[in-house]
């Protein structure tokens, strides 16, 4: 007689891992009764240019997802409420519950970001889910000019680290009217002088490259923050090498015929570059900056991550990886 392993058992060294693997087939089936509530043009506009993001994968992918992340706000609150009890804290306030979702370059971050927050704001109670992107948080071309760093934008030291731990640091505390620093893809640099404000959210969302990038140990022992010390659960979008150079490429050259075409557009000079050319410069952008990120501090981070979803050539989730309780 045989016996069988259970479906998210797919690999026979699983139990020597920190992660449970699931197939796409078996992280599907834990949505259970739970019901689609997106449309298709809800799923369109929250799908990134280049992304292939469907009903299917929603439901397949996400909604499983958005029901273990709902359980993880309700038990993280339930125990922050018993802690304060017990420590006799006074003017209790509650804190938001903090989700990373962490990745390369063209790996899909920010469509699973919005999917996240949408479906999770839909959940019973529709708590308030806010959603941050760390890029407002990087350094502003003048000043990573000034330093040297242009071709190291979006490597660890272009990001203001000091105003991202504020940020957070403000938003676990419970304050009100916590802002956050906005971002242009367009002129592709901070804007001045603009500001979101989170204001007592029940859920944030931080989405960006290196927000499970850990910080040097000090060799006193001296306690030194880092940004994913204030998250209660990570999301890390993981796909071979070959797809996401790929990925950017065709998002380069789709871009190239449209937002850069846009005279205020920081690239727009590539857009009157024949196809050859801007093929070579989307290559040497990839090859000279984005991969030796993803390579020296995006992918060393995925193992920190509570939850790994990786992506297939259709930029479908084909596995997904929990990290043990």
């Amino acid at each position: 007689m045989t016996t069988s392993q259970p479906p998210h058992e797919s690999r026979p060294h699983d139990h020597l891992s920190p992660y449970r693997e699931f197939t796409r087939e078996a992280w599907a089936s834990l949505r259970e009764q739970a019901i689609q509530p997106l449309t298709a043009d809800e799923v369109a506009r929250l799908r990134s240019l280049n992304d292939r993001l469907s009903l299917d994968e929603v439901e397949a992918i996400y909604l499983p997802l958005s029901r273990l992340l709902s359980l993880h706000v309700e038990s993280t609150q339930a125990l922050f409420a018993a802690t304060q009890r017990l420590t006799r804290a006074p003017d209790a306030v509650t804190t938001p519950f903090i989700l990373g979702v962490a990745g390369s370059v063209a790996v899909g971050k920010s469509t699973t970001a919005r999917v996240l927050q949408a479906l999770l704001s839909r959940w019973p109670g529709s708590p308030r889910v806010a959603l941050v992107t760390t890029d407002g948080f990087l350094l502003p071309n003048a000043v990573l000019t000034e330093r040297g760093l242009m071709g190291r934008k979006g490597f660890p030291e272009s990001y203001d680290s000091r105003k991202l731990l504020r940020f957070l640091s403000d938003i676990k505390a419970g304050r009100r009217h916590v802002e956050a620093p906005v971002y242009s893809h367009l002129t592709y640099d901070v804007v001045p002088g603009a500001v979101v404000s989170i204001d007592e959210p029940d859920i944030v969302i931080v989405e960006g490259l290196n927000v499970l990038q850990p910080a040097r140990l000090p060799p006193d022992g001296e306690h030194i923050p880092f940004v994913s010390d204030f998250f209660d659960f990570s999301v890390y979008l993981d796909a071979d090498e070959a797809l996401l150079r790929a990925w950017y490429i065709e998002r380069f050259m789709r871009l190239r015929e449209t937002a850069f075409r846009d005279p205020k557009s920081y690239f727009a000079r590539y857009a009157a570059l024949d196809e050859a050319a801007a093929l070579e410069v989307a290559r040497d952008l990839w090859d000279t900056i984005n991969l030796v990120n993803l390579r020296e501090n995006i992918r060393p981070t995925r193992q920190r991550a509570k939850l790994i979803l990786r992506k297939g050539a259709s930029h479908q989730i084909e596995e997904v990886a929990l990290r043990r309780i």
